[in-house]
């Protein structure tokens, strides 16, 4: 590699859920913040492409064309084996990386993403139906119209967080204090500075929406498909099938999955998958270096990207959770070999040479 090039190669837009705004914020905080490949990476959905080409290329940015599933490993299940969800065993996120644009999914594979969309679409919405029972029931005084949630905050994939979002800007439109509205949504005391929009959509997502509270709604088992149907279906999109690895929580802790590297690098390979990633929030400095190494040793093209599937708003330069002043030179180095890779995969060619000269093209245009 002749240069170091700073990437983030995982952003979900409001194609999905995101932080920002619109894909226009996303990239203008990434020019700004020197950051020069990008790459959307939103669930289940490529409807962001086009606008994120166009936009890259006004800023002399490069972009990576992702996409991201939630799939089930039924054997991971049966075993109780916690993969990349720590609550839910067999539950297992995927993303596609360097994905065709324009895109090129058709036939069988393009018909399983609608459905799985539609079907995650019809949970939400089951949720909010639920939701505005308990609205009803505690006297909150409005409800909430899905219809209208779908039309104004998003861009036809709709989640959860959006119905917190919805929620807190009901609240505050209505009422001047809003903490007592809160806790009589809650039951109990709202913890979150009520001036923090962040922080009060998690909270209403935790206590209202999530396993327990009062408008959750179990999700149907057709919105999960399995893991290889997914691998399937990004393959056909062109893409590279990639294993996010949450790797060290707060507290230390692995899954069962990662706890065991080298048993974790041999059973993806086994299963077809030679792409792994991180969002370097989540990971302090010597573990993140610990596994990318390993993984990059063991033939893996490894990538980082900050997520932004939050409300909160976040640097797009990235970190890791104990050097919030941004990466280290030696993960620099394995970003941008990982995003060589990629690119050079995203244009139909199989050299990370051939594809950081696409890159230093791109932004030097």
């Amino acid at each position: 590699m002749k240069n170091l090039i700073d990437v983030n190669a995982h952003m979900h837009t409001p194609y999905s859920f995101s932080a920002f705004a619109d894909v226009d914020q996303a990239l203008d905080m990434a020019a700004s913040e020197g950051v020069k490949v990008v790459g959307i990476n939103d669930f289940y959905s490529m409807d962001g492409y086009s606008e994120w080409s166009a936009g890259c290329k006004d800023r002399s940015l490069c972009p990576m064309f992702n996409i991201e599933f939630i799939s089930l490993n039924s054997e991971d299940q049966a075993a109780g084996l916690r993969v990349n969800d720590p609550n839910n065993p067999g539950r297992t996120y995927i993303s596609g990386k360097g994905l065709s644009f324009p895109v090129i999914l058709k036939g069988r594979e393009a018909k399983l993403l609608e459905d799985v969309r539609n079907e995650s679409n019809l949970q939400v919405e089951r949720m909010c139906a639920k939701l505005n029972a308990h609205l009803d029931a505690v006297g909150a005084g409005f409800n909430l119209d899905f219809r209208r949630i779908v039309k104004d905050l998003t861009k036809g994939s709709v989640r959860e967080r959006h119905l917190a979002k919805a929620v807190r800007m009901e609240v505050e439109a209505r009422f001047i204090d809003v903490v007592p509205v809160y806790e009589k949504l809650f039951g109990v005391p709202l913890k979150a500075s009520p001036d923090n929009a962040a922080a009060v959509e998690n909270e209403i997502r935790s206590r209202l929406l999530k396993a327990g509270g009062a408008a959750f709604v179990p999700e149907d088992p057709k919105a999960f498909l399995p893991m290889e149907t997914v691998c399937e279906i990004i393959k056909a999109a062109g893409g590279i099938p990639t294993y996010p690895f949450l790797a060290d929580n707060a507290k230390g802790e692995f899954t069962d999955f990662e706890g065991d590297l080298q048993k974790a690098a041999d059973t993806l390979k086994k299963r077809g998958i030679t792409s792994a990633e991180f969002i370097t929030t989540r990971n302090t400095t010597k573990v993140l270096e610990e596994y990318a190494s390993y993984l990059e040793d063991e033939g893996f093209t490894v990538t980082f990207g900050s997520e932004h599937n939050t409300p909160a708003l976040e640097p797009i330069r990235l970190r890791t959770s104990d050097h919030p002043e941004g990466l280290s030179e030696k993960l620099r180095e394995v970003n941008f070999r990982g995003a060589c890779k990629v690119i050079a995969h995203q244009a139909g060619l199989d050299s990370a040479d051939a594809g950081e000269e696409i890159i230093m093209n791109t932004i030097n245009a």
